[in-house]
Formats: C-alpha cells, sequence, structure tokens
C-alpha cells in the first residue's frame, strides 16, 4: 500500500466507525447490557431490531433509538426455540432488507450452593447463555452469507468465564462455553468476511446487578479488585461495541475483550493500603 493510500485512510477514520445504513440484531436488547448496545450501535447510525420475549418491555428502548434518529422494531422470539430463531431471523432481514450486525446479549445468571442448585435452573442458564447464543448466530450467519457482504458478531460474554466462584456452576461454565464458541466461529467465518469477538465485562450496573452491587459490603469489595475503583456503568460498553461492530475492527476476529476497569491486569487483588 503506497503512502498516499494509508494516509488517505487514516484520514477517513471516524468514516469508518460510522454505521449509517446498517441493520443491527440485539438479542436482549430491551434492558440492561443489551439496551446499552441498542443505544450504542443506533448513535452510530445502525438501525435496530430488538429481539426478545415481551414486546411490551422493549417500548421504552424503542422510544430512545427513535429518539437518535434512527428506526427499532420488535421481534418476539425466544432464542431457545430454534424454529422461532430461524422465523425471527428472516423477519429481521425483511425488516431492513438485511442484517449486517449481530450481538448476541441475552443471558441469565443465578448463584447458589451447588448441592441446592437444582437442573432446571442450572438448563434454563445453559439453554439462553449457550443454546441461544448458536441457534441465533448460526440463522443470521446464512443470512449474511447470502449477502456476501460480510458481517459482524458480537456476543457478551463475561470475566467469569475465565474463572470459577462459589455456587456458580452454570454462569461461568455458560461463558467459558461463550468464549470458545466464539474463537470457533472466528475461524470458520473468516474468509466470509464475518468476524466474531465477545466483550467480556466484570461488574456493571444494571437491573439484574442492582441488588448486589447496591449491599455496601459487596461493593465495596468490588472496588477494591478493581484499579478504577467501580463497578461497569451502561455507556462504558458504546466506544467497544461501536468498534466491534465497524468496518475499523475489520482484522480483529476471535478476541475476547475484556471491560473491566483493569482487574484483570492487577490479578484482582486489592490496592494496597
Amino acid at each position: 500500500m503506497s503512502k498516499q493510500s494509508i494516509l488517505d485512510m487514516a484520514a477517513g477514520i471516524l468514516n469508518a466507525f460510522s454505521l449509517e445504513g446498517k441493520t443491527a440484531v440485539v438479542t436482549g436488547g430491551a434492558s440492561g447490557l443489551g439496551r446499552a448496545c441498542c443505544l450504542a450501535l443506533a448513535g452510530a447510525g445502525a438501525n435496530i431490531v430488538i429481539i426478545g420475549t415481551r414486546p411490551a418491555d422493549k417500548v421504552a428502548v424503542v422510544a430512545e433509538i427513535e429518539a437518535l434518529g434512527k428506526k427499532a422494531v420488535v421481534i418476539q422470539a425466544d432464542v431457545r426455540n430454534e424454529a422461532q430463531v430461524a422465523e425471527m431471523a428472516k423477519k429481521a432481514f425483511d425488516a431492513f432488507g438485511g442484517v449486517d450486525i449481530l450481538v448476541n446479549s441475552a443471558g441469565v445468571a443465578d448463584v447458589k450452593p451447588i448441592i441446592d442448585f437444582d437442573l432446571q435452573t442450572w438448563e434454563r442458564i445453559m439453554d439462553i447463555n449457550v443454546k441461544g447464543i448458536f441457534l441465533c448466530t448460526r440463522e443470521i450467519v446464512k443470512l449474511m452469507l447470502k449477502q456476501g457482504r460480510g458481517g459482524r458478531i458480537i456476543n457478551i460474554s463475561s470475566l467469569q468465564g475465565s474463572a470459577g466462584r462459589v455456587g456458580d456452576p452454570a454462569y461461568a461454565a455458560s461463558k467459558a462455553a461463550v468464549n470458545l464458541m466464539t474463537k470457533s466461529m472466528a475461524c470458520e467465518w473468516a474468509k466470509d468476511g464475518i468476524t466474531v469477538n465477545a466483550i467480556a465485562p466484570t461488574w456493571c450496573w444494571t437491573e439484574m446487578t442492582e441488588s448486589y452491587l447496591s449491599k455496601e459490603e459487596f461493593y465495596s469489595q468490588l472496588q477494591q479488585r478493581i484499579p478504577m475503583g467501580r463497578a461497569g456503568n451502561l455507556e462504558d460498553l458504546f466506544g467497544l461495541t461501536v468498534f466491534l461492530a465497524s468496518d475499523t475492527s475489520a482484522f480483529v476476529n476471535g478476541a475476547i475483550i475484556p471491560l473491566d476497569g483493569g482487574g484483570i491486569a492487577c490479578d484482582g487483588f486489592p490496592a494496597a493500603t
């Protein structure tokens, strides 16, 4: 590549982050990390297809997306149900004439002593967190391959995917599975211009985590393990989500990217006092 070509590319770097004209499908997009991803992608120019089981819950985020000047539609589907996911993919494609980005954000968690952990809860977590990503990605990628213009898959994992904890036989295992599934998918579709990466956040303030983070003792311990001294906020996902969805990340593939305020860098040890 010539020096001038490189300079031309550098001059257009801001445009490379733009998602104008693209469509993003976000599972679990009505709340929590999924909502953050919806707003980030819409803010960068994408139209959004929100997937979930309760359409009424998505009214608020649709209004937020529209306030950003973009369009949003809601499709009801259970990510565990193969037939519903296949139908969802077709509807998502028809909504805006194509699909460019998929964010797999739908997920659940439960923590309690392992000997008290019932099989129904274990299966529910594994089905939503693992099977859901497999089914949604498989069906959306079928459409991306037919389009022939590449695509971006972003899986929402967790730092817990690389470490165990007391009372967690399911969530941690499910996120470890997400990490390796991300890598396998990245290997398979790279030649087609479809990249697959995962974001692995630490504890972030969401509806699901508020009951834990609001406990003074728990939050104080968490602050000591994170050099930046706080849990994540939803807006902390914005930049990384847009980067992984945009053309600027075209050579980033199969990465599991921590979003943790430096927790892994310091190995989770409390700050010296």
